[in-house]
């Protein structure tokens, strides 16, 4: 059986920060380009509405995911 590291050290918390903050800005990246393929879709009058629905839907999952990294990376404070 394994033992539980109790405290990270300085490098390890720096590192898996540093991933956090590049896997947000992938997710926002891909958040912004699903809100154009969405628009794009719209925009034509014979659009589909399951692959919206689906779009949507990715885009929403990406939104909560977003959330929770960005509530990693930025704590709320308590004054």
């Amino acid at each position: 059986m394994r033992g539980l590291c109790v405290s990270e050290s300085g490098t390890e918390k720096a590192l898996e920060e540093k991933e956090a903050r590049a896997r947000l800005e992938s997710l926002l990246e891909e958040h912004r380009d699903l809100d154009a393929a969405i628009e794009a879709l719209q925009s034509l009058s014979a659009h589909d509405q399951i692959q919206l629905a689906r779009l949507k839907k990715r885009k929403l999952r990406l939104r909560d995911e977003i959330a929770i990294l960005q509530d990693q990376l930025l704590p709320d404070i308590i004054a």
